[in-house]
């Protein structure tokens, strides 16, 4: 393919393609909501050729085998109507949260909610992965109402425990390890989202659908 994410091969609507090395593609697409339409057309109606499908925010990396045809990747991928494709509804993962995080004060703050509210408005949604990224096992979950949207934290911690769960923009999700990051922490779980000698090792996998309750 040759070239390090060169100029756009084709668009569509909202949705360009470039080469990304020597064999992938990366699609950019409007939001989160055009990414997971497109995982969901590539799993129900797979391209020759396509090895592996990454999805991110407002991305989705094909990774390519060594024989594809490029070309023709790319004209079936942008001529997709993707409102046609609805992603199929993965495993339910329950996670029992203890909310006492060191940012809900903040967070109540920033939305007007009481804690309370805060936990019922975390606990009474079904959430799904959209992707996954960050660290091993860390899963961008969607679906949060409105009135939990806040931003990131002006400051990021140099260390966030394991297991915190956090709330970022229209994202939640749970630290799998501990790690630096910026996201308001709410709560923390014991539930290990990431292990080694598990199979597979990440609990949280794109599409998983995922419910919140109080430990």
């Amino acid at each position: 393919m040759g070239g390090d994410q060169s100029g756009p091969e084709q668009a569509h609507g909202q949705r360009e393609m470039w080469e990304y090395g020597e064999d992938a593609l990366l699609v950019e697409l409007a939001d989160v909501t055009a990414v997971m339409a497109l995982r969901a057309s590539l799993d129900q109606e797979p391209v020759p050729g396509i090895e592996e499908v990454v999805p991110a925010a407002r991305t989705v990396l094909l990774r390519l085998a060594p024989d594809a045809d490029t070309r023709r990747i790319v004209e079936e991928v942008t001529s997709r109507q993707l409102t046609a494709y609805e992603p199929d509804a993965g495993a339910m993962v329950e996670i029992a949260v203890t909310y006492d995080g060191a940012d809900l004060d903040e967070v109540t703050r920033l939305t007007g909610l009481s804690a309370a509210e805060v936990v019922t408005a975390h606990t009474g949604t079904e959430l799904t992965v959209a992707f996954c990224g960050f660290a091993p096992g860390f899963g961008y979950l969607i679906g949060l109402p409105e009135t939990l949207q806040v931003p990131r934290r002006s400051e990021p911690r140099t260390k966030v425990p394991k297991g915190a769960v956090g709330l970022a923009g229209a994202f939640t999700g749970v630290y799998p390890r501990e790690s630096p990051g910026g996201w308001q922490l709410i709560g923390r779980t014991k539930l290990a989202l990431w292990d080694a000698e598990r199979d597979p090792p990440a609990l949280l996998r794109p599409g998983t659908r995922v419910r919140f309750r109080t430990a």
